[in-house]
Formats: C-alpha cells, structure tokens, sequence
C-alpha cells in the first residue's frame, strides 16, 4: 500500500464528561489518534509518517532504531514492518529478561530481530561502540533514535491539530522525548498553550532540548509548559493508585488508557482541574497517544 494513502487519515475528537471537569467549569475533549491503526497508533503513527515514506521512496531494506522493553515506538515498527514489507531491528534498553514483556513479545511476532544492551551502553546511544558497529553491519537500514526523535517524525506531528474544528485553549500531551510536543508547537495558526506531562523521572531538561530545536521562532518557546510530577516514579512505573484512576476513568468515559503515557497524562489533568489550575471556561484538548498494547504485562 502507498504510505501517502495509508497516512491520510485523521482521528476523531470525542468531548469526555467527568465530574471534576463539570465543577472546575471546563469542556474537555480528546482527540483519539488511538484510532489511527490497531497496531501504528497515537504518536508513533503520526511519527513514522514522514520516516516511513522517506524509506520506501529510498533504497533502504528496513528500519533500525532504540527503545526500552515498554516501548511504544518499538511496537510500532515493528508493525509498520510487517503491513508494510520492510525488516525491522530493535536495540532494547537493558539485559535481555527472564520473561519478555507483552511488546517485546510482539515485536519478536512481527519480525523484529531484537539486541538487548546493558543500559550502560544502551545510554551511549551512537557513541556506544557496540551499537555503532551494529547500526553500520546493516548499512542499507535506515537508522531511527529512540522514541523516533528526528525531524521527520515532528513534521508528522505538526498535523495532529490541523483538523481541529475548534480552537482549545489549552492542548495536553505525554512527553518521553518531546517530539510531539516540539512538532505540534510548530504547527501553523497554533493558538493554544501546549502542556507536557513527562513521564519519564528527571527528564525535562533533554525534554526540552529536544522541543527548541528546530522551532520556527524564539516567540514558540513562550507557547508551551512542562508539568512535572505525575511520572509515578519513571518511566513504565505506576501503583494502585493510577490503576484505579484507569479503571474508573474508562468506565464513566468507555475511552480506554494505558498506564504508561496517556493513563498519566489524564490523572494529571483531572488533579490540575480539580486544584484551579485551568480558568473557568477553558476548552481542553487532549491528545490520546495511542500504545494500548503497553496494557499488556
């Protein structure tokens, strides 16, 4: 199937009714990319966009990139690979487990050939000789960073709010890397405030690093917040507590979360409503970034 094809589709907005955005005098709304795809959904649909079409219109033979036993990003390559017929490499955070997590396990089902480093080298990333000699073993693959941080991937995040039929005062995001977020500050006629929810414990300078580079002006820095916080003690980590907010939410709301990036996302935005942070009237729109296969253990 023609990438360009498969790619043009938009998500739906669904307006959520909880009580605690009823008495902080709030509308919010969630855009669904979850929807986008079963397996290339959320963020990672909108990342893989531009890096996808760039390889099949290339003569790479697949995509080689970085992630951890949890990761969204990995998932999604790994069914881009199959749907699309390109081989997939994953370099994975950590020594390789006992037992494989739910992702891991997918990847490997998909076809995704899986190299475990330990997190020493694995924090090296292309400085780590072990990784660079096998990113250049594989000349012919188009390497990808971790979480699909590049340039292509926020020009494909630029398009989450390009359909909206509606101006939100506010728009709400997980970050791991900040792509997202950087991509859609440089989205034409932005008008809102963008705020990120980290989700990985002390992230937020390279969170940052990552969001201004490559703004199209200095004035977009001033249209963004980072609200620390509501990690759950880092990333893939989470307690009864977000669980029980989960369950809770997709039972009055029928939208499910995972509990790794949108689940902490929303149990922010709640606990920020009910504290005043947003002004009475606002419209909220937060972004559902997909990964529900991240529900898995």
């Amino acid at each position: 199937m023609d990438p360009l094809l498969f790619f043009s589709s938009n998500s739906p907005l669904q307006k959520v009714f909880l009580p605690e955005i009823s008495e902080a005098e709030l509308q919010l709304f969630i855009k669904r990319d979850d929807l986008l795809h079963p397996g290339i959904s959320g963020n990672k649909w909108r990342k893989l966009k531009y890096n996808i079409i760039n390889l099949k219109t290339s003569d790479k033979d697949g995509i080689i990139t970085l992630g951890g036993a949890f990761s969204n990003h990995l998932h999604a390559v790994a069914v881009a690979g199959d749907h699309f017929g390109f081989h997939t490499i994953g370099i994975v955070r950590g020594e390789k487990p006992a037992s494989l997590s739910g992702t891991l396990r997918l990847c490997e089902e998909l076809g995704m050939k899986l190299y475990y480093f330990s997190r020493t080298e694995y924090r090296k990333k292309l400085l780590s000789r072990e990784i660079i000699d096998l990113v250049n073993f594989h000349p012919n693959f188009l390497y990808i960073p971790e979480g699909g941080e590049n340039e292509l991937a926020k020009k494909g995040c630029e398009e989450i709010l390009t359909d909206l039929d509606f101006q939100p005062d506010f728009v709400c995001v997980p970050c791991g890397t900040g792509t997202t977020l950087g991509g859609m500050l440089n989205a034409e006629k932005l008008r809102s405030k963008i705020i990120g929810f980290p989700v990985l414990k002390g992230a937020e300078k390279s969170i940052i690093l990552n969001i201004e580079s490559g703004l199209r002006s200095e004035e977009l820095k001033k249209s963004y917040s980072l609200v620390s916080g509501y990690h759950f003690g880092g990333y893939a980590k989470y307690n009864a507590e977000l669980l029980n907010f989960i369950l809770q939410f997709e039972k009055l709301t029928q939208i499910p979360l995972e509990q790794v990036y949108t689940g902490k996302m929303m149990y922010g935005i709640i606990d920020l409503a009910k504290k005043g942070f947003f002004k009475k009237g606002s419209k909220i729109l937060a972004i559902h970034t997909g990964g529900m296969q991240g529900r898995l253990p």
